[in-house]
């Protein structure tokens, strides 16, 4: 569902976090809802989210629960900002969960903390779509169920672009000249999200570069990335970048309260901007970078894991097939009722009538044809040390070729640890 919430943190960097964060705190479960209404015989399963943002989330999650007839299931819905740390403190108590939401993160799979739903998934694997089994792939083995696909965009106001007389842009050098042209008194050119972080993937994959090799070696440092570094340090010292919004990147309020003319933002948050500007929303993805380069967007999302260290790990995996294999019904609404989101059951996001027009059937299609997904190699260790590089080039003016090859140097020692 959103990466966005109440609280002004980047809820998806921050939920990438890896394992060994929790191994400093010793923080207890906490926050506990009972998805069921009692009587239901057999085991008892637990299953933690995350507190989703948009209205209905908590309620719809009990319901699906409380159907299900053979264990009784309580959810535990986390809220705050640091849902990451109280998930990964809970899994070394006695208190872990049965089952919980992430994303694929190969030291789960490495420390035996996840299990392996292979067999669950493969009847049906063919209807899913198949980057997200690879996303979720491990010698051969499947771990973790996607439970919806979000694909990440920019917004923009057709009536300001028609107002500056200028055209969707499709490389970076002309979004950053269109950011200046749609900067006024009032208005900014264009929102990135508080910490510059949220794109840095895109950036990457629009340069016509990877995070790493299908053989897991660094392949970001490429002189395209460098110039798009550069590129991005212009528009952040041009006045035209809006800087400390009220909220994250996320949560679509700077582009609907018209603090700025474009936005960094998801698929989730169409519904809101729909209702608050009406049809003066449109959607491109990230532009170009370079020759070499391809707009891209970047396809986030969450999964549900099993505990393989459970006391109910084969009850946890049938709860997990009736509800995010079997059930399907529930599938679509928990994916286009509460913001929007495509079902990565490919029978599903044919079907889901709410995705077939508009503006969410453009989302679907720029999806489509412009989408990358996680790669499970890539950690957050990897993924911190390349907000390094966004700091200290973008932000620092630090030489961008130098913040790549550092930034390598620290992916490559993380790599040798994970696959030696």
């Amino acid at each position: 569902m959103s990466a966005f919430s109440k609280s002004n943190w980047d809820r998806r960097s921050v939920l990438r976090a890896a394992m060994g964060l929790a191994a400093a705190g010793g923080l207890a479960a906490c926050g506990s809802n009972n998805g069921r209404g009692g009587g239901a015989s057999g085991n008892s399963l637990v299953q933690y989210f995350h507190a989703y943002g948009e209205a209905g989330v908590e309620q719809a999650v009990k319901r699906y629960a409380k159907a299900y007839k053979d264990a009784n299931v309580t959810t535990q819905w986390i809220t705050g900002s640091n849902f990451e740390q109280k998930l990964f403190a809970a899994l070394l108590t006695d208190n872990a969960p049965d089952v919980f939401e992430f994303h694929p993160q190969i030291q789960l799979i490495k420390s035996g903390q996840v299990a392996d739903l292979t067999d669950i998934i493969e009847p049906v694997k063919d209807d899913f779509n198949q980057a997200d089994i690879k996303s979720h792939t491990v010698d051969g083995k499947i771990y973790g169920v996607r439970m919806i696909d979000d694909p990440q965009f920019f917004y923009y106001r057709p009536s300001l672009f028609e107002k500056a007389k200028i055209e969707v842009p499709t490389t970076l050098e002309e979004l950053v000249e269109a950011a200046d042209k749609l900067t006024t008194n009032k208005v900014k050119g264009v929102y990135l999200g508080n910490n510059l972080t949220a794109f840095q993937h895109n950036l990457i994959w629009s340069a016509g570069a990877d995070t790493l090799t299908a053989d897991n070696k660094p392949a970001f440092n490429t002189d395209g990335v460098a110039e798009g570094l550069k590129q991005l340090r212009s528009l952040f010292t041009s006045g035209n970048l809006l800087l400390d919004a009220p909220a994250d990147w996320w949560d679509p309020s700077a582009f609907t309260q018209g603090l700025t003319a474009i936005q960094w933002c998801g698929m989730w948050a169409m519904p809101v901007m729909q209702q608050a500007l009406g049809d003066d929303i449109g959607i491109f993805p990230f532009p170009k970078v370079g020759s070499a380069g391809k707009e891209s967007v970047y396809n986030g999302g969450w999964s549900m894991f099993v505990n393989a260290k459970g006391k109910n790990v084969e009850a946890a995996k049938e709860y997990v097939k009736w509800l995010w294999i079997d059930q399907e019904e529930y599938q679509e609404d928990f994916a286009t009722s509460y913001g929007f989101h495509i079902p990565p059951r490919t029978s599903l996001a044919e079907s889901a009538s709410k995705l077939k027009t508009g503006l969410p059937a453009e989302g679907v299609k720029l999806f489509n044809e412009f989408g990358h997904f996680d790669n499970i190699g890539w950690t957050q260790a990897m993924i911190a040390a390349f907000n390094d590089v966004m700091a200290n080039a973008v932000r620092k003016d630090g030489d961008p070729k130098a913040q790549l090859a550092a930034c390598e140097k620290k992916v490559d020692a993380e790599l040798k640890k994970l696959f030696g």
